[in-house]
């Protein structure tokens, strides 16, 4: 016989065990060897050595199909089960629910459905693996098929199909299982099935429901876990309860840091900042170390808030911890500063993270934009570009803002177009929105009216709002009617598009206009928002609305403004009344200005901090032409810097000046 000869017969040895010499105890020692290799976790060796093995034992197989199964490895799985095949071993049922589970955790439901029609005995278990499987791909109606032709059910199988609905957000169909005659004998349930009902009554906000499971589960004397409680409390909380929420958190024995970080969080977004501050408190008291996502959430209400101080507390406290400077919690630390008007530690923090995200980038970019330092945005902009970081297109809603408010219309309009044409991103609703802004604020209406005339989508309020406000700086009254008309269209209810159409009319001085705006706004039932301005002062807030007499300091603040007045009136200041609604004497206009909310606000600073203190004064409305021209003098007159933020912006006022160059 040839050498190639004997050399093909020993590859066919290798590839047809049955035809092998191998003696019995060397069998033995291959079987042992490859239970060696699965217990170290060494699968792609043991399928190895699984050819050299005629007929491996069911527990061999077992154990093999269950380390694929870890593994998530589909491929060796499948060269197990066709062994099986070869060797002519017939699986039982422990076996082939084992492959059904490999190939269903291996994403490979084909097979497992071909296996499942392929078994000639299958159990319970059989059954809620596959309808396991097909529910968590998504694959419902699969499920449901399955789930109906089962000819009994356990927990298992009623969790599998209500977690696969919450799971793919159709919670209404989760709770018509849930409430389904069969699912209300069930004389047992488990935390999942109760976990997964609540999550599908906290998505579709009904309380009842949810207070209807809370009832069962008091009744069925479950044993509540944290799973559970923190389910309860999800509930509550996106219902609207936040009272009841809170029950369900102050129940907890053990609080980790899921459940703190959920209520502090559910109490933010209810709007109830105080108490969740308060909530945030009393965990750095009890010792729970926070996480990245309680600091984000904190971070974030104070950025709502312009909560500049507590924020600050915040950041002391996650340096005192070290917290990891690569978390989001950096980034939402930067998006802090920047919202609250400290470009300067929003830069510092910036500048501290090894790799700044998209969201930092942006967050110091849309900072600085909006506290006039469009230089330093689009300074940082260029960097961005440079970093190689991956552009989106909120990103470019800073950049155009940038623009906008230093009235940069061709670096705007380069910005805008390269948008598409050099970063291959679709242009958005608000980049038109921006760029129509930028265009109306320097008198470019014709171009404005083009690029909406071009859009691919219909303009939305943002942009008619845009175009309404450059049309308010230029007195372009043809063009506002036609921006007024459609906001009225889109939101009736908006009172800023009759206050500003009113202001319009009132500039020009078409007072029978002005009359039928304030008609109109009656008719519907249209309210002007009352301005109010708030300021911190020895972490106390003092709140201020137009004409407000009810601090107890009216009499000084108002003595000091008439003190002030005068000053002002020395250097130069003329009130300007082209924006007071009322048709009457030019002196009543003069003192309807002088109390206004940011005027009492700024005043009340001054008399009640110690000299060359800066000033900090938000308010929720766009500041008035007169307000900002007067700061500019008191800013001058007191030696102070004054910082108002209103709803578009932060204006700095410093020796006369303002960080917008007057163009807001």
């Amino acid at each position: 016989m040839s050498s190639s000869s004997s050399s093909s017969q020993s590859q066919a040895l290798l590839h047809f065990p049955r035809k092998t010499s191998t003696k019995p105890n060397t069998t033995d020692n291959l079987i042992t060897q490859l239970h060696n290799l699965c217990n170290q976790k060494r699968l792609k060796e043991a399928i190895q050595i699984l050819h050299q093995v005629e007929k491996p034992p069911a527990s061999l197989y077992s154990t093999l199909i269950q380390l694929c199964c870890q593994n998530r490895a589909l491929h060796y799985g499948k060269t197990v089960h066709k062994h099986m095949k070869i060797s002519g071993f017939l699986p039982g049922v422990v076996i082939c629910n084992r492959l059904l589970d490999m190939y269903a955790k291996c994403g490979s439901l084909s097979d497992a459905q071909n296996l499942f029609d392929e078994m000639s005995e299958r159990d319970l278990c059989s059954w809620n693996t596959l309808i396991s499987g097909y529910s968590k791909m998504g694959m419902l109606k699969e499920a449901k098929k399955l789930f109906d032709e089962m000819p009994e059910r356990d927990n298992f199988s009623w969790t599998a199909m209500i977690s696969g609905y919450v799971r793919f957000e159709k919670p209404k169909e989760a709770l018509e299982l849930y409430r389904s005659e069969e699912m209300s004998l069930l004389s047992k349930l488990n935390k999942f099935t109760v976990s997964s009902v609540l999550a599908a009554s906290a998505s579709m906000g009904c309380l009842i429901i949810g207070k209807e499971i809370h009832g069962r589960i008091t009744r069925a004397g479950l044993d509540l876990d944290d799973v559970v409680w923190s389910a309860l409390m999800d509930m509550y909380g996106k219902c609207g309860s936040i009272a009841e929420a809170r029950s369900v958190f102050d129940k907890l024995v053990d609080r980790d840091i899921v459940a703190w970080t959920a209520m502090i969080d559910r109490y933010f977004k209810d709007g109830r900042r105080e108490e969740g501050f308060e909530l945030f408190r009393q965990l750095m008291e009890s010792g729970v170390k926070p996480n990245e996502f309680t600091f984000a959430g904190v971070l974030n209400a104070c950025a709502d808030a312009a909560a500049g101080e507590i924020g600050k507390q915040v950041h002391g406290y996650m340096t005192r911890i070290h917290f990891n400077p690569l978390s989001f919690a950096a980034s939402a630390l930067v998006h802090m500063y920047s919202k609250c008007g400290n470009v300067e530690n929003a830069k510092r923090v910036f500048n501290g993270m090894p790799q700044p995200d998209l969201v930092s980038w942006t967050s110091l970019i849309n900072g600085y934009a909006q506290n006039g330092q469009p230089d330093e945005a689009l300074e940082y902009f260029e960097l961005l570009l440079k970093s190689n970081t991956e552009l989106d297109h909120i990103t470019f809603v800073g950049v155009l803002s940038a623009c906008t408010h230093a009235g940069l219309v061709d670096k705007g309009l380069e910005y805008f177009h390269s948008i598409k044409d050099i970063h291959g991103l679709t242009h958005t609703a608000d980049h038109y929105a921006c760029i129509v802004d930028l265009l109306a604020r320097s008198g470019r209406f014709r171009e404005a009216e083009n690029i909406i005339n071009d859009m691919p989508m219909k303009p939305d309020k943002f942009l008619w709002a845009s175009l309404l406000g450059g049309c308010r700086i230029h007195g372009n009254l043809e063009l506002a009617e036609k921006a007024a008309q459609a906001l009225f269209e889109i939101e009736p209810e908006n009172p800023a598009t009759y206050v500003t159409m009113a202001n319009i009319y009132a500039t020009a001085g078409r007072w029978d206009e002005v009359a039928k705006i304030r008609k109109l706004m009656d008719d519907k039932g249209v309210v002007k928002k009352p301005g109010l301005s708030w300021i911190e002062v020895k972490r106390e807030i003092h709140v201020f609305l137009v004409g407000d007499t009810s601090h107890p300091k009216s009499k000084e603040i108002h003595e000091f403004l008439g003190k002030l007045s005068k000053r002002m009136r020395e250097e130069g200041y003329v009130p300007d009344t082209n924006f007071v609604l009322h048709d009457v004497e030019e002196e009543q206009k003069e003192q309807n200005l002088s109390y206004h909310s940011e005027k009492l606000a700024v005043a009340f600073g001054i008399i009640s901090t110690p000299p060359g203190t800066p000033i900090k004064v938000f308010k929720n409305l766009r500041t008035c032409v007169d307000c900002h021209n007067a700061i500019k003098y008191i800013s001058k007159i007191v030696n102070r810097k004054i910082t108002v933020r209103d709803s578009n912006r932060f204006h700095c006022f410093e020796g006369g000046n303002c960080s917008c160059r007057d163009y807001w």
